[in-house]
């Protein structure tokens, strides 16, 4: 048999030149990561050499995972055997001859600024030796995959922001192993500078420094001392500013510093107890990071509490100087700025709630810790503000929809659900009403622009206030419309006699309706006016026409003598009933 060897035809020549450059980039890409890993070490830890070759041999050091490197850390500093301690940091920045020097030194600095600044999470630190992300549910774009560097913790001094890391490295002889990165070790010096114990801890008894319930003894007595000073202060503070408030010569500056009494004392004693938890007393970790944060959003919130009532009180003086008390006999334009000024309010107060929680996270360094979470959960946590926020979210809108849009402002009278009032506030979630009796009712935002409303001082506060008085048929309308006008001639409160107008409105078998129409300066000074007229035009009917008043017509049947023949037979009988009055 004759084997045939046959050359590839030129156009599979040409389609393997092509596909072998398309080849080449795909394994390329293949093997890229491998390369990478090989360069870098590899994905599960550093490539370190040696390491802490300075450093004497220890028998049974556990740095195989990230826990078990914090817990001899810790339990070799508790035992003041720092010479062991010294094995967990990485020393590569040391000669090898300042290592055995350095190093315990270091690590009794390390130890200092972990009791004093970190609440160790020991059930967040890895057990794995891979640091592995292992999640049951939910979504982790890191799940499955190995860590070689961890973050415990951020301290800022000074400005500068300090991160506490261990990472995984791996020696050329031996096994992979956790310790601080040589950029913690660099740091500690003005860590410990910074939040090292500070010169009264030698004066404490050595009986008081024993751990109770995660706390020193010691700091179980100081902290009850601190809370007792930081409230003679802040009530020291209050005293102050109350009697400020009393000398001050104008009144929105008595206001204000009254007001402000409170906020001020807060601020004062979040302020001093800060200033001595950074250089006064250091306590521990669990303290820190409990009382610090709760130091920072108290001076926050009463810095911002101060500035919005010093501005309330100065706004309130700007209204009364340029508008006086508000109320329906104000102009369009005044009661158009009152409104004015509340919607600036309410944007400012907005403004500074999204400045506070910002310093407060950033003073916190909570954006690094929440930050991805909230943006990976993102759809969970729309849903759940969407449905728990959902009524104070619309109130707000709807609030500030009402400040641009002014269908209803200050000092408007509306009649809203039968109750006849003036909007004495439009607040983010509530508008309150003042009722002409000074009763208040206190309205949602989104209630009251769902429901019709008659706004009486939309554009201007005139109104056409009507008197409706039931009479008899032989009444006469035309001197009445000429009394009526006499009434209005003399009466003080109404300015526009022109606009008047007396009708027949309605009619009955038993008479017919008389409408008095007059125009109105105001809605409260037109009820007072429509009342007085009231009195008046019944007074005129009853003392000089009482034969106007309806009456009541009844067939009379009469007795059965009358039946038999008399003059009373089968009469008619008449009975006056009092005009009724609209």
């Amino acid at each position: 048999m004759t084997n045939i060897v046959t050359d590839p035809s030129p156009r599979a020549r040409r389609f393997a030149s092509a596909l072998l450059p398309v080849l080449v980039i795909a394994l390329s890409g293949l093997l890229w990561p491998l390369v990478a890993a090989a360069q870098d070490g590899s994905s599960y830890w550093y490539e370190a050499g040696a390491v802490n070759e300075g450093l004497e041999r220890l028998e049974g050091l556990d740095r195989s995972t990230p826990r078990q490197t914090m817990r001899g850390l810790v339990d070799a500093a508790g035992a003041c055997d720092y010479d062991r301690a010294a094995h967990y940091l990485n020393l590569a920045h040391f000669a090898v001859e300042e290592q055995p020097v350095r190093g315990p030194d270091l690590a009794r600095k390390m130890a200092s600024v972990l009791v004093r600044q970190v609440w160790l999470d020991w059930a967040g630190l890895p057990a794995r030796p891979d640091a592995m992300i292992e999640t049951m549910g939910g979504s982790n774009n890191c799940a499955g995959e190995p860590r070689r560097n961890l973050h415990l913790e951020t301290l800022s001094h000074d400005g500068a922001a300090y991160d506490l890391r261990i990472a995984r490295y791996k020696p050329d002889a031996g096994e992979a192993v956790w310790l601080f990165t040589p950029q913690t070790v660099d740091n500690l010096p003005a860590l410990y500078e910074a939040f090292g114990p500070r010169g009264y801890e030698d004066l404490i008894p050595e009986g008081l420094k024993h751990k109770v319930g995660g706390l020193w003894l010691w700091e179980l007595i100081a902290l009850p001392l601190l809370a007792l000073m930081v409230t003679g202060l802040g009530w020291a503070a209050h005293q102050g500013v109350c009697r400020m408030s009393s000398h001050a010569s104008r009144i929105w500056v008595k206001n204000a510093a009254r007001r402000s009494a409170m906020p001020v004392a807060l601020f004062v004693m979040a302020g001093i107890g800060q200033a001595i938890l950074t250089w006064v007393i250091s306590f521990s970790g669990p303290v820190n990071a409990i009382v610090r944060p709760a130091f920072t959003i108290v001076m926050v919130w009463a810095v911002g509490m101060t500035a919005l009532r010093i501005l309330d009180a100065a706004l309130h003086r700007i209204t009364l100087r340029f508008v006086g008390e508000i109320d329906d006999k104000r102009g369009f334009d005044e009661r158009a700025f009152y409104t004015s000024i509340y919607a600036l309010r309410r944007l400012i107060v907005l403004v500074m709630v999204v400045l506070a929680a910002i310093i407060v996270l950033a003073r916190l360094n909570l954006f690094d810790s929440i930050g991805m979470t909230l943006l990976a959960s993102a759809g969970v946590l729309t849903v759940i503000f969407g449905i728990a926020g959902q009524a104070v979210l619309g109130n707000i809108i709807a609030s500030l929809q009402i400040a641009f849009a002014k269908p209803v402002r200050i000092g408007d009278a509306v009649l809203f659900e039968g109750e006849w009032a003036y909007v004495e506030a439009i607040f983010y979630t509530f508008l309150r009403l003042r009722t002409w009796d000074k009763r208040r009712i206190v309205v949602p935002v989104t209630y009251f622009i769902s429901k019709p409303f008659e706004n009486w001082s939309v554009t201007e506060a005139r109104m056409m206030r009507v008197i409706d008085l039931w009479l008899d048929p032989r009444a006469d309308v035309e001197m009445l419309r000429r009394h009526f006008q006499t009434l209005l001639e003399d009466d003080p409160d109404v300015e526009d006699t022109e606009n008047s107008f007396v009708y027949a409105t309605d009619h009955t078998s038993e008479g017919y309706k008389v409408s008095f129409y007059a125009m109105m300066p105001d809605p409260s000074t037109g009820w007072t006016a429509q009342s007085r007229l009231r009195e008046k035009l019944l007074a005129y009917v009853r003392d000089r026409h009482p034969e106007w008043l309806t009456r009541q017509r009844v067939l009379d049947v009469g007795s059965e003598e009358d039946e038999e023949g008399g003059p009373g037979t089968h009469g008619s009988r008449s009975t006056a009933r009092a005009g009724g009055v609209i």
